[in-house]
């Protein structure tokens, strides 16, 4: 990329200014001078990252947390060292430190934003809009796996599992869990069984064997008729789950998912084009290929 075109994208895309973060901290290992990322494409992301010990060799649990942010905006985290992530500042400091960063002042303690992976990403968050997460995301927007002590607990446990269920017990995670108990997301229920009072159970196996009416009724009742609200619930959680390791998030992934494959009639009509919006089909399909192709690796 040529010096003006990099600049360009300095200046009008997204900053993520990190202060006093930890070596070793995020995703990827950071050094002691870094301070953040910058030219990030305006639009929705997801942030996730995870403390690490001295040594970089151990790691806690993933938080992350959905931003919708517009051109040359800058969002300002600190690092808590005793709770261990990042929190907000006062507004007085956020502006502060925005107009440092729009002045250059950081600019060499700022990561570029990888280019090479937004193609993947705005396909996998397309429907994921300002409301969407307004409307999904937990009290504080962090979304882990801290937080779901109890989906945890009430689960079948393969040894991998038992393994997160002591993290969870101890040290700071344990800790945490006890402060920010019930900061869960607000996933639309997703009934596994469709009850109807004063039907014939014939017309009652019939609602299960083919759950278009529960889709239909869902789209109604939940998203206002919004087959993009729906999607985007679709992609919120899996998000969560593939790359925030939530439980809770894989947990309506599946529910959505196996509700979608549920649907004869509706299945029907997408493939014989008489639905208004055929290329939902497809892009449910994507999802579910890209998902099972993203947990093998």
């Amino acid at each position: 990329m040529d010096p003006q075109s990099a600049l360009e994208l300095v200046k009008h895309g997204v900053t993520l200014l990190f202060l006093d973060v930890p070596q070793y901290t995020m995703m990827f290992s950071v050094g002691p001078a870094f301070k953040g990322i910058k030219m990030i494409p305006p639009g929705t992301h997801f942030v996730y990252y995870s403390s690490s010990s001295r040594d970089g060799k151990e790691f806690s649990p993933i938080i992350g947390f959905f931003i919708d942010a517009g051109p040359s905006e800058v969002i300002v985290r600190k690092w808590d060292q005793q709770e261990e992530r990042l929190v907000k500042v006062s507004d007085e400091e956020e502006e502060r430190y925005s107009q440092a960063v729009k002045n250059l002042e950081f600019d060499r303690q700022l990561g570029p934003y990888n280019l090479s992976h937004y193609e993947d990403w705005k396909r996998l968050s397309s429907f994921i809009t300002k409301s969407v997460i307004e409307r999904l995301e937990p009290i504080g927007g962090e979304i882990t796996v801290e937080c779901e002590n109890e989906i945890v607990r009430n689960t079948a446990k393969t040894p991998m599992e038992e393994a997160l269920k002591k993290q969870l017990e101890i040290g700071n995670a344990a800790a945490s869990v006890g402060k920010s108990r019930g900061k869960v997301c607000y996933y639309t229920p997703i009934p596994r069984v469709v009850k109807c009072k004063g039907i014939s159970g014939h017309e009652l196996t019939s609602l299960n064997l083919d759950k278009t009416q529960l889709l239909e009724t869902l789209l109604s009742k939940d998203y206002g008729g919004s087959e993009d609200a729906l999607l985007g619930e679709l992609q919120f959680s899996f998000i969560g789950f593939l790359m925030g390791q939530s439980l809770e998030a894989f947990i309506q992934w599946k529910s959505l998912v196996s509700l979608f494959f549920g649907c004869t009639e509706a299945l029907l009509e997408f493939e014989g084009g008489s639905h208004p919006y055929p290329p939902r089909a497809e892009f449910i399909i994507f999802i579910v290929r890209d998902g099972v192709a993203k947990i093998e690796l």
